[in-house]
This record gives C-alpha cells, sequence and structure tokens, in this order.
C-alpha cells in the first residue's frame, strides 16, 4: 500500500467514525436518566460476556451476568454511563460495528471474530480503543464474578473470614 492511499484510508475512516457518531447522537439523544441496556446492549453481552470469562454460561447464568453488568454501569457516575451508552450505541449500529469491530452482527459473530475484536481492541495503538477495551473486560469480569456461585470457575473461594466479619 502506498503512503497517499494509506492516509486517504485513514481519513475516511476517521471521517465514517465522526459520522456515525454524528448519526448515533441525532437517533439517539443524551439520556438524561440512568443507564438501561436495550435489546441491543444485551445481544452484545450475551456474546461478549462468554468471549470474555472463556466460556458459554447456561441461559439463566447468562442473563444474570448481563443483569449484574447493567447494574455496575449503573453503579457509575452519570458521565461515565453517558460515555458507555455511546460505546454500546455506536457498537449496536451495523456501520460502525463492522468498522469498529469487524463483526457483521452480534449474534453471528463466530468466536474466531470475538477473539479478533477483543485482542485488537486490547492492543491497538489508539488509546481509546485500549480504554474501551478495558472498560468492557471489567464491566463483564466484574459484573459475572460479583455472584459468588461463579467463583468455584476460577478456584475463589471467597473473601478471607476475617475479613467478612
Amino acid at each position: 500500500m502506498q503512503r497517499r492511499s494509506f492516509l486517504k484510508a485513514g481519513l475516511l475512516g476517521g471521517l465514517a467514525l465522526v459520522a456515525g457518531g454524528a448519526v448515533y447522537r441525532q437517533l439517539r439523544p443524551a439520556p438524561a436518566q440512568r443507564f438501561a441496556l436495550d435489546a441491543e446492549g444485551r445481544a452484545m453481552l450475551a456474546v461478549l460476556l462468554p468471549a470474555i470469562i472463556g466460556f458459554t454460561p447456561d441461559a439463566a447464568a447468562l442473563e444474570a451476568g448481563i443483569d449484574r453488568v447493567g447494574a455496575a454501569v449503573n453503579g457509575l457516575p452519570l458521565r461515565v454511563q453517558k460515555e458507555i451508552s455511546d460505546l454500546f450505541g455506536l457498537l449496536s449500529m451495523a456501520p460502525t460495528r463492522r468498522l469498529l469491530a469487524g463483526v457483521p452482527a452480534w449474534p453471528e459473530a463466530t468466536p474466531e471474530q470475538l477473539a479478533a475484536f477483543l485482542q485488537s481492541w486490547r492492543t491497538h495503538r489508539t488509546e481509546m480503543l485500549q480504554t474501551a477495551y478495558h472498560g468492557l473486560h471489567d464491566l463483564v469480569l466484574g459484573g459475572w464474578y460479583a455472584e459468588p456461585s461463579s467463583w468455584a470457575a476460577i478456584a475463589y473461594s471467597g473473601p478471607m473470614k476475617e475479613l467478612s466479619a
């Protein structure tokens, strides 16, 4: 690839992100209230949660884990909730999801596509995408392992008895 082609592709990609963000903000105005998981966000988490924790839980445990992620987001400051809402919105819209994650649709994403998406964000040269990865990662793991029944999967016996008294 020639330098000029590379610069053009980078410029077009940046413009696409800006346009996607503008369209998203027009279609979904900023919520004045707390973050709430919509159907698109739940569908995304239903795919990402198993990819991040490393195994596929049963349906009831998966739904409970998704609910705990939503509760974890609601425990954050409103400004952070707004940023997470924006991230979920961008990952829900087909053009920006394809551009940012390389995934055609969350329910059809293969484990390989999910692993590639997560790895690319984890090691991306842009700090913004690394921050988004770490935020998703920490929210999912925090929501999943907040439930004591999930501790057995990582051989965690719980907090020290001296600390829980």
